[in-house]
């Protein structure tokens, strides 16, 4: 099935709160700039030297909903901001445009930050990785941006208060790919061994998820524990008050957190440091507004929890759909939750009609009379998007969640905007056979955060049925009363 990109939540987030952005000189499509490709497919090994001759400066950064995001066409986040003023640094004293180096973005998940700077697919780290021993060996860190940050569990508050590490003995935890959290609890099991306890369960996450994600997974009792910096605890405790920090056992204690670059760029380290140091580590006046403004400042959120049930009817409806026609029936019932919320009594302000969101035009061209019933709506859905992959992708070569997401997009942006976008990828040097961290990059430029958002959340909803079936968290699934 189909993998996510790095934003978009479980169970919101279709606004953020525009922040200020980062303004390119003009045009319509303002940040395209900031994308070009030829730099993101050729390796580059060279120091600060190079990089100048080159005029290019690409920073590898993992989407996330504070760090680094883009929002109506324009790049927003914490590190996004901290990169404009580092190249507003870099270029002081030069006038003329052509001479000035440019922060370029490679976006990519998390667990390929390290490699992808290590192979010469980008210049330096920009995200807030956690200095550690194992990391050291791979990676030249810079000045901490952030000091002094515990690694915490976090649970529902059906689980009893943890303060010894032996009360972590048996616990699921799901944690990033690749991250300090599952480095740090693999250490923690060593320790449980010694005395003869269960090891804790760690869950490797899927390579494109947040720890906001898995936070919003958890809050929707689809996975047990999840471990997370104490400062994103304490931002999303917020927003979901049933969550609990257990801070009184930290999983990892006074870590440092930042940027980084390849051990062989000294150059490169020397002058990303001076930086954090003079002005973006917390503590600083820059450093402070805008940790304030994205992990403090929470008015952008609210939760909305829904549970699957596999003997349900309306499970049974869309199991029906997706045999007919070929689809993956966990994935159909995740659109339908992103659609309406499993109420096949909604009808939208353009007109679209119940638990899929079929618009009546669509209905007829799929000869479907009765799709204002529950069985006809999921099927008109159904057979609309199997229409959509015959005479929109048939010829493409893709990979099935590749295809998956392609047929989301098309669906809720409509076909013709969805061939602009491949358009746009293509004229941007991106992939248009793959929809994360390529064609999505073109999406969002071309038609705003709306698809990019409705494809990532789909898959989150997917996730979270999978992990609720997983786990035996069935509840009942039933459509709203009329």
């Amino acid at each position: 099935m189909i993998r996510p990109h790095w934003v978009s939540a479980l169970l919101f987030f279709a606004t953020l709160l525009p922040w200020q952005s980062i303004k390119a000189s003009s045009g319509q499509h303002q940040d395209q700039s900031a994308f070009l490709p030829y730099y993101a497919q050729q390796t580059f090994l060279g120091d600060l030297d190079e990089i100048k001759e080159r005029r290019v400066l690409r920073a590898l950064v993992s989407y996330n909903k504070t760090d680094f995001f883009i929002r109506k066409g324009r790049i927003l986040g914490l590190q996004a901001e901290l990169l404009h003023q580092f190249e507003a640094q870099l270029n002081q004293g030069i006038k003329r445009e052509i001479d000035k180096t440019k922060i370029k973005f490679i976006p990519v998940p998390f667990d390929q930050l390290i490699p992808a700077v290590n192979e010469g697919r980008g210049d330096f780290i920009a995200a807030f990785l956690s200095n550690t021993s194992a990391r050291q060996q791979q990676v030249s860190f810079v000045d901490s941006l952030v000091s002094g940050v515990n690694e915490v569990l976090v649970t529902n508050k059906a689980i009893t208060p943890i303060t010894t590490l032996e009360q972590l003995a048996g616990l699921t935890v799901h944690v990033l790919q690749k991250s300090s959290y599952s480095e740090h609890l693999t250490t923690i099991n060593r320790i449980l061994a010694k005395q003869d306890l269960a090891p804790i369960n760690i869950k490797q996450a899927d390579s494109y998820l947040t720890s906001e994600d898995l936070i919003e997974m958890l809050d929707a009792e689809m996975i047990q524990a999840v471990v997370v910096d104490d400062y994103k605890a304490k931002l999303w405790v917020q927003i979901f008050p049933d969550l609990v920090i257990h801070d009184q056992q930290p999983i990892s204690v006074n870590n440092h957190i930042g940027w980084a670059t390849r051990k062989n760029n000294p150059e490169l380290n020397r002058l990303l440091s001076q930086f954090v140091k003079e002005k973006a580590q917390q503590g600083t006046l820059l450093g402070n507004t805008l940790f304030n403004r994205y992990y403090k400042d929470i008015k952008w959120a609210q939760a909305t929890p829904f549970s699957p049930d596999l003997s349900s009817p309306l499970y049974h409806a869309f199991t029906k759909a997706a045999k007919q026609h070929q689809l993956d029936v966990i994935a159909l019932v995740a659109q339908g939750y992103q659609e309406s919320k499993f109420n096949n009594e909604l009808v939208s302000h353009r007109g679209a009609v119940g638990i899929m969101q079929v618009m009546p035009a669509t209905a007829k061209e799929m000869q479907v009379k009765d799709f204002r019933t529950l069985d006809g709506n999921i099927q008109a859905a159904a057979r609309y998007m199997r229409w959509i992959d015959k005479h929109y992708l048939a010829n493409k070569s893709l990979s099935p969640d590749n295809r998956q997401a392609m047929i989301w997009a098309a669906y809720n942006a409509g076909p013709n905007k969805f061939n602009k976008m491949l358009k746009r990828a293509r004229e941007m040097g991106l992939d248009d056979s793959v929809w994360f961290g390529q064609v999505e990059i073109a999406a969002a430029l071309e038609t705003g955060r709306e698809t990019v958002q409705y494809v990532a959340n789909i898959y989150k909803y997917y996730l979270a049925y999978k992990l609720s079936f997983e786990l035996a968290k069935n509840k009942p699934m039933t459509a709203p009363a009329n």
